[in-house]
């Protein structure tokens, strides 16, 4: 059957650039898919998405005119119900037939076969295949009806009939044509009130003809580039400005480059159809505020990109990504210049105003800030962040060093009592994104140390996946605190967080504590840490600790097996739930490197195995008489029982697991032979519960690095 390349082409007006990319995504693979469930396309058919600011068009090659017929097999009814006890057709059977279209002779075609318990009637027809018409205007309604749009807005379209009036059309942005072409072939499929055809709109300002017409499916990319002064493609968009911001840094000199920010590539390349890269600059006197803000205004308010010199310091220069490619851009640049200095202005503004109150004097002002209407206003926060981090760092070494304590309690009481109060600036309230990182630079300005001043500056840490931890162990603690808090008090309220709904990200403060525990080596015990958490809340909150606990260690679960280990590793590890999160690694390996040994299958199964006969047992002491041993399997277990497992309790205890477990794996052979000689649940109580015993004391000791039944197959 012959076939032909397919286009398909909404133009519309703006669309919303960060959701651009998934809008071009979506309504390219819904019309493929759709084609495709009806037979419209081919085994090597495949499908290209492009998307502009005012475009979602896709190209699907080797799509036929006609879908090709199929054979269908229906099921009818049970034989009971379609024919009567003569076997002639029962009233129910040929009105069935006749919505199908067939008559009383297709009876005679009807074929029996068992359903289930019963036999039932199938019929066999031809459904007649497709037509592009129809196909393609049943998947553009789906694609349409299928787009994840942000916001969908209504519009009035004027009736066409002799009569006035208007008919309304919702969809994300106003549709002005649409173009269905088969080859060079219109195909005469409708949308948003809108017939299809073989022209398009260009670039607003630069296009070298309009309407721009395209001869057939193949020159969409390349007419709307030569004619339309449009690349299409947002992927080829995306990489074209890339470039020209590599060659428009270079071209500075100095070593400098652009601010790597893919989301805002992303977001610019969704809001420009031609792009063209600029130069332009601001005054150096704005270099004195904290480079953090002056790249936010311009990243967030102007979806500039800021340029850096080698060292990562902000320059005075910045890049301009423009719609248009004029002869003299001097009024681009100096337009851009002009738009940015008041933004600038106005950080320096707020900047210096800040700096005119310590970060002391605002803690009383976090007593009118309400953080949660059952937990309380933010000054009550921070007492209890005060309060927990204090506990924490109780518990570090630095705590019971006499030289240091002093100094470490201060720096971290101060670093807990001021974190939040940056909350209270201008800058702050001017840019949410700020917080933490301008407390840390008016703390330095209010004289208050490096070590605070970082520590409220990292308190926020690790604010997502692969973010860097704070950068001392004050920042550490009152990170843990901040987090901790959150935690014990969304879950003391029973706050949690649902399906894919995280207001207070407390998947990402749990995250954050596996992390620091496990990362800053720690030598804390995560239940020890929810425990000490608890007091501060009062009664404000009813004991989440076991809810907590668990929720800490799936999130633990979840982050190693996307490091690459296996569920099955990961399970051994976590099913004793080690307190000290810095161990698991350790156990991980050493887990990984026990399962390779040749004895580790048997052991795994005996340990199993022993397991079961010890939870049937109920509550069995650990303890052996070794009087009552009568056969040779059980005293040849004990005794080398007796050499290895000091051995191997002596290495778990130095922190070499897997030393400790390869030491047990010499236990394969010796533990078979009880198993097949040996009756563990003699008749003899006496007897009995001395084997149970032996078991339970080969058990602790096999699983104190991990519980080692859950690598059995």
């Amino acid at each position: 059957m012959t076939t032909h390349n397919l286009l398909i082409e909404l133009f519309v007006e703006e669309l919303p650039p960060k959701a651009l990319q998934k809008l071009g995504d979506a309504f390219s693979s819904v019309l493929f898919d759709q084609l495709k469930a009806q037979g419209l396309t081919a085994a090597n058919s495949a499908v290209t998405a492009y998307a502009s600011p005012r475009r979602l068009a896709a190209h699907i090659t080797a799509v036929s005119a006609l879908a090709a017929d199929k054979a269908v097999q229906q099921k009818l009814m049970p034989v009971t119900v379609g024919l009567d006890a003569s076997g002639s057709a029962t009233p129910a059977l040929l009105k069935k037939l006749q919505a199908l279209g067939a008559g009383p002779d297709a009876v005679a075609q009807l074929k029996r076969a068992p359903d289930g318990k019963a036999e039932a009637l199938f019929y066999d027809s031809i459904v007649k295949g497709a037509s592009l018409a129809d196909g393609l205007q049943k998947a553009l309604n789906e694609a349409i009806a299928k787009l994840p749009i942000p916001k969908v807005m209504s519009y009035q379209l004027e009736t066409d009939c002799e009569l006035p009036g208007w008919s309304s059309v919702n969809f994300v942005r106003p549709a002005h044509s649409l173009v269905a072409l088969h080859g060079s072939s219109v195909v005469p499929v409708k949308a948003l009130g809108l017939t299809a055809g073989n022209s398009t709109q260009g670039h607003r300002f630069e296009a070298r003809v309009s309407p721009v017409v395209l001869a057939n499916a193949d020159v969409y990319a390349d007419t709307l580039a030569k004619d339309g002064a449009v690349i299409a493609s947002f992927t080829e968009r995306r990489a074209e400005i890339a470039r020209q911001l590599e060659a428009a840094a270079a071209k500075v000199g100095g070593g400098v480059s652009a601010i790597d920010d893919a989301a805002l590539l992303d977001e610019v390349t969704a809001l420009v159809e031609r792009p063209n890269v600029l130069v332009c600059e601001f005054e150096k006197q704005f270099l004195d505020v904290p480079q953090e803000c002056l790249i936010l205004t311009m990243k967030a308010n102007q979806k500039y990109f800021p340029l850096l010199d080698a060292a990562g310091k902000l320059t005075n220069q910045f890049l301009v990504v423009s719609n248009i490619t004029p002869d003299d851009a001097s009024a681009v640049t100096g337009g851009n210049e002009r738009v940015v200095r008041p933004r600038l202005a106005d950080a320096k503004f707020f900047f210096d105003q800040d700096r005119k109150k310590t970060l002391a004097s605002r803690v009383e002002g976090l007593a009118k800030v309400v953080y949660h209407n059952k937990l309380g206003t933010q000054g009550e926060r921070t007492d209890r962040v005060r309060a927990i981090a204090k506990g924490i760092a109780a518990l570090l070494p630095q705590a019971k060093d006499a030289a240091v304590n002093t100094t470490f309690m201060q720096a971290v009481d101060t670093a807990a009592q001021l974190a939040k109060t940056d909350l209270l600036t201008d800058m702050v309230g001017e840019f949410p994104e700020l917080q933490g990182i301008m407390g840390g630079y008016y703390a330095r300005h209010d004289g208050l140390g490096e070590d605070t001043a970082q520590a409220i500056e990292d308190h926020y840490k690790p604010r997502f996946a692969g973010d860097e931890l704070p950068r001392n162990t004050v920042g550490v603690v009152v990170a843990l605190a901040d987090k901790l808090e959150t935690l014990v008090g969304m879950f003391g309220i029973g706050n949690l967080p649902t399906g894919d709904k995280d207001p207070f990200a407390l998947r990402r403060h749990a995250l954050g504590v596996v992390r620091m525990l496990s990362e800053a080596n720690l030598d804390v015990a995560l239940d020890t840490l929810i425990a000490q958490a608890i007091p501060a809340f009062g009664d404000k909150i009813t004991d989440p600790a076991a809810a907590l606990s668990s929720f800490i260690y799936d999130r633990l679960s979840g982050g190693l097996r996307e490091q690459g280990y296996s569920a099955q590793e990961v399970e051994a590890v976590l099913a004793l739930r080690p307190q000290r999160l810095s161990d698991v690694a350790k156990r991980l390996t050493a887990v990984r490197a026990f399962a390779a040994l040749p004895e580790a299958a048997a052991l795994a199964a005996a340990n199993k195995r022993i397991g079961n006969v010890l939870k049937k047992a109920g509550e069995v002491d650990a303890h052996v008489n070794v009087a009552l041993f009568k056969e040779d399997a059980e005293q040849a277990l004990y005794a080398i029982m007796q050499k290895l497992l000091p051995e191997s309790e002596a290495q778990f205890n130095a922190g070499d697991y897997a030393a400790s477990l390869q030491t047990l794996a010499t236990l394969r052979s010796p533990v078979d032979a009880f198993f097949d000689d040996v009756m563990v649940n003699a008749e003899e109580m006496d007897l009995r519960l001395n084997r149970q015993g032996l078991l339970k004391c080969l058990h602790l000791a096999m699983n104190r690095v991990a519980d080692l039944s859950a690598l059995a197959s």
